[in-house]
């Protein structure tokens, strides 16, 4: 019988275990600074031109060498 209570009641553990670790992380862990000490110098990077996409090969063409090479 003790057999059966173990694999039923893995799951449960596991929901308590990750509610707790949860609960903990909530309650006594300290919070995070509200504003960053220090703002970044730089700005974020842009890229300069969008990225081309390669062309696809046409539904009706043949499957040849150079198209399935692309």
């Amino acid at each position: 019988m003790y057999a059966l209570i173990v694999p039923a009641s893995t799951p449960f553990v596991l929901l308590a275990t990750v509610m707790g670790l949860s609960w903990w992380e909530d309650h006594v862990l300290p919070a995070p600074p509200a504003a960053p000490i220090e703002a970044p110098a730089e700005a974020p990077l842009v890229p300069a031109a969008p990225a081309q996409l390669a062309e696809l090969p046409r539904v009706d063409s043949a499957l040849t060498r150079e198209v399935v090479g692309r």
